[in-house]
């Protein structure tokens, strides 16, 4: 007598669940739980990374990302604009601008900001300018994507109603459109901000004085001198304690603005992360 799909759906299930529990059975046994442990918990280590990890790392990475989201929000709103508007030159540059940051590495960002910009044009940045100017000309690109699609995904009989009792377009786009774009694209910009702070690991590839470390770069120097996996652990710990939270800010806010989808770079499988 033929299965009903029923059937079949939990024996499929039950055979699945057999073969996770032997795989895992497997893979307990053949480790060397000893070398496990000497290698991602080793208490010594750890204990020498404390509280400069916190104190120093931690603090770097949640400013530089602070400080690249401030600039690639700023930029990718003034983006957004100059791609929706009627101008065509300003259409021109903003694609031009956005679609050429989308589509380098953001590593080869960071090597521009410390090396050809100098030579180039004389300017020489602090480090902690190097991190927020790289991190919001690459993250800006993707954040105009963001704000555009949630400024498009603004009913236009708010506008039409706008434009009703008088507005300029001016007006209305900054009273009706972007407050509203505003809080469509929330959960969208958490996720923004999730990248950026991973992003900020590549400050590391410019040169930093200890007091400049951040999280990659402090667990890169530990692990030089304590040849153990320890510090890749703890730095890896400290990143998930600022993505976590955020996030669950993200589906925190995608369902309180009632989960409605819009097109982003993230949707599509795109970052910012070389």
């Amino acid at each position: 007598m033929a299965m009903s799909k029923r059937r079949r759906a939990t024996l499929s299930r039950r055979v699945q669940y057999a073969l996770f529990i032997v795989i895992a059975l497997v893979l307990a046994f053949a480790a060397d739980w000893t070398e496990l442990r000497r290698s991602f918990f080793d208490v010594e280590t750890a204990r020498e990374m404390f509280p400069n990890v916190l104190t120093v790392a931690f603090k770097n990475t949640l400013f530089y990302t602070a400080f690249g989201f401030a600039i690639a929000f700023g930029l990718g709103l003034v983006l957004a604009l100059m791609k929706l508007s009627s101008v065509g030159p300003y259409r021109w540059l903003a694609t031009i601008y956005i679609e050429f940051f989308r589509g380098v590495p953001a590593l080869l960002v960071f090597i521009a900001i410390d090396t050809a910009v100098p030579l180039a044009f004389g300017i020489a940045f602090d480090t902690a300018s190097k991190a927020g100017v790289a991190l919001g000309m690459a993250g800006g690109a993707y954040i105009a994507e963001t704000i555009r699609a949630g400024i498009q995904a603004v009913p236009k009989g708010q506008i039409e109603a706008a434009r009703s009792l008088g507005m300029t377009p001016l007006r209305t786009m900054l009273t009706v459109v972007i407050p509203q774009a505003f809080r469509i694209v929330l959960p969208p910009l958490t996720n923004e901000l999730i990248l950026l702070t991973k992003d900020s690991s590549l400050i590391s590839v410019v040169g930093l004085t200890t007091a400049q470390y951040e999280l990659t770069k402090f667990g890169r120097e530990t692990l030089s001198q304590n040849p153990t996996m320890t510090p890749i652990l703890i730095a890896g710990l400290c990143y998930l304690i600022i993505t976590l939270p955020l996030g669950h800010l993200s589906r925190y806010l995608e369902r309180r603005t009632g989960g409605k989808k819009i097109s982003t770079p993230e949707s599509t499988g795109l970052g910012v992360s070389a």
